[in-house]
């Protein structure tokens, strides 16, 4: 098996199917959504997943997601996730696996910006 793999025949007619449906997806999948899906794609980027109960859906998890030591998972691996945002401009829902998260890697959901507190400095405080 190819270790990158493009979804190829059904895959990528859904794929065109889901810019044709892609308001009906995003009302269907809210951010904080869960989700399960099959892994149908995989590149050194990430991971495109067919999103089961959404047909029409597709779902991409990024690397920039996954822990370090951590491994893309299989094509054909049924995961599941958490929707993080909708990109329209190519039509996918971005979600985070579980299996990547670590109980301290992210903010709660809903407050992308939020990171762990770091000291302020005040004018004239600092060296």
């Amino acid at each position: 098996m190819d270790e990158c793999a493009w979804p190829t025949g059904l895959e990528a007619l859904a794929a065109e199917e889901g810019r044709r449906s892609w308001a009906a997806t995003v009302e269907a999948l809210p951010v904080g959504s869960r989700i399960t899906g099959e892994v149908i794609g995989r590149q050194p980027f990430g991971v495109f997943l067919r999103i089961e109960g959404v047909p029409d859906a597709i779902a991409l998890a990024e690397i920039t997601a996954m822990s370090r030591g951590m491994d893309l998972p299989a094509l054909g691996s049924v995961v599941s996730g958490e929707v993080l945002w909708h990109a329209a401009h190519n039509h996918q829902v971005k979600v985070r696996l579980d299996e990547w998260r670590t109980n301290d890697q992210w903010p709660p959901l809903g407050r992308p910006w939020a990171v762990r507190s770091r000291p302020t400095l005040t004018a004239g405080t600092h060296r």
